[in-house]
């Protein structure tokens, strides 16, 4: 069986058996995020505490990502991915039991995000260049759109299933099915041929971090590119404080509502992820500036709303948009950088990509404990639109395409 041209990387058999696996797994994950969501909610009634627990899950990133990077040019990535799947599905499993022995207090759950904070920085880089080791290089670009489908196709899934499971069983469930998601990925790179360490380098670590982001900054148009992606990363991917707190206190529904939520937001992202791996190149500057704005744009839309159709609608569109941004700049920075450096590049890409995260959750936790989360929607939908003015006359300055 041949895919067509939009699914071409599918047709390499390393890549379709690490794609499938991680659909499984990135199911699993999305079902955790949720089940971990609601179960602070439970324990806490605090927006401020689920922001800082969300805080913790990415904290590590960025502290941590640009040495990530630098692991990532040294170490063998399937030897990375297989360190780090193993640690993800011990945390999940540590969650599940702790939840079903009664034992399980708010401290416990900060923990264990911090932990898997800590392994996401590492993981994140080495996943990256990954998938770029699987395939060609003019099958780059669609095998990076592809594994953004495949991330978001899961939070479709992931959410709307885990609700299920939350409202009937508990979050336990959701939590062991995580484990198993990541023993299915491990099985999976076990199959697949081992891959060569790159090299390795007699600069410092130090020297290398510097050698990475300098390259990465002062490549156009990556930086400009970046800065898009940072007030989209700042303003919009919030979505675990958001999308719960619109469940629960703005449309009264409970965890079947909220995951039937995270699954539209999936729907939308899936579309934009499979829109950019149908193009022969990545998106340019302007086109992310402007889906950024978009993107920026049903923020402030769904600050003002109050019944679950429109709600819907804008989150799709919210998906598409975001998605469609990343998935452009991880391409741009896939194709653009040089082997040697590509881990440290994509390390650049993780840092503000998820890095940026535990300071925005916590700011969007704190403005939604004292004013709530429609105003807080409303804040980082208007601060973004600003960012991106800001971005476009600083383009038009230098010249940027």
């Amino acid at each position: 069986m041949r895919f067509p041209s939009g699914f071409r990387a599918l047709n390499l058999a390393e890549f379709r058996l690490f794609f499938a696996a991680q659909l499984v797994a990135q199911t699993g994950s999305w079902m955790h995020s949720v089940a971990q969501s609601w179960l602070v909610l439970q324990l806490t009634n605090s927006p401020l505490k689920l922001g800082f627990i969300a805080t913790l899950s990415f904290g590590p990133i960025l502290l941590f990502s640009l040495l990530s990077g630098v692991v990532a040019d040294r170490v063998p990535h399937r030897t990375l991915l297989l360190a780090t799947q193993t640690a993800f599905a011990g945390q999940a499993l540590a969650l599940g039991l702790l939840v079903w022995s009664g034992q399980a207090v708010y401290w416990h759950v900060g923990a264990l995000a911090l932990l898997g904070g800590f392994v996401s920085a590492l993981d994140g880089p080495v996943r990256q260049v990954f998938v770029a080791d699987l395939v060609a290089r003019d099958d780059v670009v669609n095998a990076v759109a592809l594994n953004s489908a495949a991330f978001n196709g899961a939070r479709i899934i992931g959410p709307a299933v885990g609700g299920l499971i939350i409202g009937r069983f508990g979050v336990v469930p959701a939590f062991l099915v995580n484990c198993a998601g990541f023993l299915v990925v491990i099985a999976a790179l076990l199959a697949l041929a081992a891959r060569q360490a790159p090299p390795r380098r007699r600069a410092g670590v130090l020297a290398q971090i510097v050698e990475g982001v300098r390259y990465t900054v002062r490549t156009p148009p990556l930086g400009t590119i970046l800065l898009v992606l940072a007030v989209v990363s700042w303003c919009v991917f919030n979505f675990s404080v958001y999308v719960p707190l619109l469940a629960r206190d703005v449309l009264h529904l409970g965890a079947e509502g909220f995951g039937f939520l995270m699954a539209a937001l999936g729907v939308g992202a899936v579309i934009g992820a499979l829109t950019v791996g149908t193009r022969a190149r990545e998106p340019g500057v302007g086109a992310m500036l402007a889906l950024a704005a978009v993107a920026c744009t049903m923020l402030v839309g769904l600050a003002s709303i109050r019944s679950v159709p429109p709600v819907v609608a804008l989150l799709l569109v919210t998906g598409f948009t975001g998605i469609a941004v990343t998935a452009g700049c991880n391409t741009a920075l896939q194709l653009r950088s040089a082997d040697s450096l590509r881990g440290r590049v994509m390390s650049v890409y993780t840092l503000i990509g998820s890095g940026m995260f535990p300071l925005s959750a916590f700011t969007v936790g704190a403005i939604a404990q004292a004013w709530g989360v429609s105003v807080a929607l409303a804040i980082q939908g208007i601060a973004g639109l600003t960012a991106l003015a800001a971005i476009a006359a600083r383009r038009r300055a230098v010249g940027v395409r």
